[in-house]
């Protein structure tokens, strides 16, 4: 074999192995050790350990332990439920209010739990037996809430904007401003989607009329202690009272204390099931960043992003085509590879052709995301569809059909996002 394949031999084995239905975390620690063991063998085999445990002492880690338990302490406390009638409170009186409700409840949830999957469980639970029951049908349910909780994970403070961060060494906080204003527009379009179907299909509000601006102010009144928890934690990040990590503990300690003494739901045997959710999701998101960074160990050795980047710099060197052709391997690659794993995966690969091209690698981390959160409704491995699907029971051939509208709304948003990048950097330049 030609030294040329076998510098590439361990990315086709990622792909080999994921595909016969190994947990990529096994993947990519079995290609680097393939590597060092096998290909490479000068190379001591303690380094790859060193690596190992290197990866782990990052600070920035804290922080997604930290948020998945307060996203887990806040579905338990009846902070979900709090949101969810301000956010009925808001869209209820328009045609089709249960999907708007939908929408903007998963908006309201990216300050809360920063998951897709946990999103599109918990409103596949709480919402979609509601629409169901008021004339919806299940596939229409089950298709705005998988693709309302792609918004999830781009508003702060989303967990994939802290994994690309550490990923790309780009600043946590500015990558937490940046979520804003892309996951407003991602909720938009698919409000103008819902709202063009509604009108279609004759989907009915839930209120009879629009709330008054009295009624408005009592709902955010009850719901206050809920609302209060994403703008309090991007202030105090702000201004430098806590770090992204230290935000995260005081996450806990605020939703403890809510859900407690003021909602009165918390009991203290649900800590039970919340440790474990937590040391669950803990667990997949670390283990999956401490192995993209081992792999990386081994595409540094052997520099294949400078290689790719030379590959794809023979191709174009207009910036505005190289951004398509990522956004086409990224859409691709989301079909077929769950979306946190295609961005350890291909982050530290293309990163650096973009930068050298002069994209903001902020603004390039949202394009990514946004990307991944498309392949999370889509076949064959959308990581979203699974849930809500398995949750509500629907086919797949339905789900796709209602889901097809949705996509498109998310695809114009991307590409508005992927030729604009004011869109993305306005917010970190206006706060600095």
């Amino acid at each position: 074999m030609s030294r040329e394949f076998l510098s590439i031999l361990p990315i086709i084995l990622v792909f080999v192995l994921y595909f016969l239905n190994v947990p990529i975390v096994f993947c990519l620690f079995a290609s680097t050790l393939f590597y060092f063991f096998v290909i490479d063998k000068g190379t001591s085999p303690v380094l790859v350990f060193q690596k190992f445990i290197t990866s782990t002492q990052n600070f920035s880690l804290l922080a997604i332990p930290f948020f998945i338990m307060a996203g887990s302490i806040m579905n338990y406390s009846g902070i979900s439920e709090k949101l969810m009638d301000f956010a009925d409170v808001l869209t209820g009186h328009l045609k089709g209010g249960l999907g708007h409700v939908n929408v903007v409840l998963s908006l309201l949830m990216g300050g809360v739990s920063g998951s897709a999957n946990a999103d599109a469980a918990m409103q596949s639970k709480m919402l979609v037996p509601e629409m169901v029951k008021k004339g919806y049908s299940n596939a229409f349910s089950s298709a705005i809430t998988a693709a309302s909780s792609a918004v999830t994970p781009v508003i702060p403070p989303g967990i994939n904007l802290i994994i690309y961060g550490i990923i790309a060494s780009v600043s946590v906080n500015k990558m937490f401003i940046a979520g804003y204003i892309p996951g407003l527009l991602m909720a938009g379009s698919m409000m103008v989607v819902v709202a063009i179907i509604a009108n279609k299909r004759d989907y009915q509000p839930t209120r009879e009329k629009r709330a008054t601006a009295y009624e408005i102010l009592i709902q955010a009144f009850k719901s206050f202690w809920a609302l209060l928890f994403p703008f309090g934690i991007i202030a105090s990040i702000r201004i430098g009272m806590v770090t992204p990590s230290e935000a995260g503990a005081v996450a806990i300690l605020y939703s403890t204390v809510v859900g407690f003494f003021i909602y009165k739901r918390l009991k203290p045997s649900d800590f039970i099931n919340i440790f474990k959710e937590t040391i669950y999701g803990t667990g997949s998101v670390v283990l999956i960043i401490v192995a993209a960074n081992v792999f990386g160990y081994y595409l540094s050795w052997e520099q294949i992003p400078q290689k790719l980047t030379t590959l794809l710099l023979g191709i174009t060197t207009n910036k505005y085509i190289m951004l398509m052709i990522c956004n086409i391997i990224l859409l691709v690659l989301g079909m077929f590879i769950e979306g946190g794993a295609a961005m350890v995966i291909t982050a530290p690969l293309l990163v650096p052709l973009v930068t050298q091209l002069g994209v903001d690698p902020l603004h390039f981390g949202l394009v990514v995301i946004v990307n991944i959160m498309v392949g999370g409704i889509t076949p064959p491995f959308g990581s979203m569809m699974f849930t809500v699907c398995g949750i509500t029971r629907c086919s797949i051939e339905e789900f796709i059909k209602e889901v097809r509208p949705f996509i498109l709304a998310i695809l114009v948003v991307l590409i508005l996002i992927t030729y604009v990048p004011a869109i993305v950097l306005f917010l970190p330049n206006l706060i600095g």
